[in-house]
């Protein structure tokens, strides 16, 4: 199947979901994973719709981004605070805030540049080894302490990556304990505080997450198939 026929079944099957949860199709952002994707498969995607592009690693981004059509980039992977500064100019959001220490950094770099960074903090409901974000019961003092010390970052909201299962039904849970502090903590009035993104659901369980509140997708395989990580981008 094309990717265009791939982008097309999603953003069906998206708004599908969405109606039937009563949601507005167009508060449901779908994000295109370009994980190991070349160039050019990255601009026939853009040719078809898609508006924002989602990089794991600094370096990839580095690569790609003189060659790809002007777009919104987010930084979704793990962010080593030695390498902020090689994107901060380049991304429009990113999704994987976990600790005081990249926060401090992000901010820093920001200020060097006058501008203010979107973020969003990742949390790990599950208490993921395999993953990185904060607990549950961690969030609101990592929110507050950015708030309270860093001017040049903007809070748009948490991210989360959800444990594989083989029914997606069954992650449903973390997804709803991320949506019930996304709630709770949107209600916050600061000026560097501005929730509009709630990004969860990946190709294997976007349907879930949007069932359960998810403002942004992030989808790799289900756009441009299965990964082939020996190739060269």
């Amino acid at each position: 199947m094309a990717l265009q026929d791939n982008i097309k079944l999603i953003i069906e099957e998206k708004n599908r979901i969405a109606k039937e949860v009563g949601r507005d199709t167009d508060e449901i952002l779908l994000c295109a994973v370009t994980k190991t994707r070349t160039p050019e498969e990255i601009n026939e995607a853009i040719n078809c719709g898609i508006t924002d592009i989602c990089e794991n690693k600094v370096q990839e981004i580095l690569e790609k981004y003189d060659l790809i059509i002007p777009v919104r980039w987010h930084m979704v992977g793990h962010l080593q605070t030695n390498k902020v500064k090689y994107i901060i100019d380049k991304v429009a959001l990113i999704h994987s805030v976990d600790s005081v220490r990249l926060a401090e950094e992000i901010d820093k770099r920001a200020a060097q540049l006058n501008i203010t960074m979107d973020i969003l903090i990742q949390v790990n409901p599950a208490m993921d080894e395999a993953k990185f974000g904060i607990t549950i019961d961690e969030t609101e003092a990592m929110l507050k302490w950015i708030l309270n010390n860093c001017e040049n970052i903007r809070i748009r909201g948490l991210m989360c990556i959800a444990p594989f299962a083989e029914n997606p039904e069954d992650v449903s849970q973390y997804f709803r304990e991320v949506k019930a502090l996304y709630d709770e903590y949107s209600k916050i009035q600061h000026k560097n505080l501005d929730f509009k993104y709630i990004s969860m659901g990946m190709s294997h369980d976007y349907k879930v997450a949007i069932k359960e509140g998810s403002t942004m997708i992030r989808i790799g395989t289900a756009i441009f198939g299965e990964r082939n990580y020996n190739k060269q981008n």
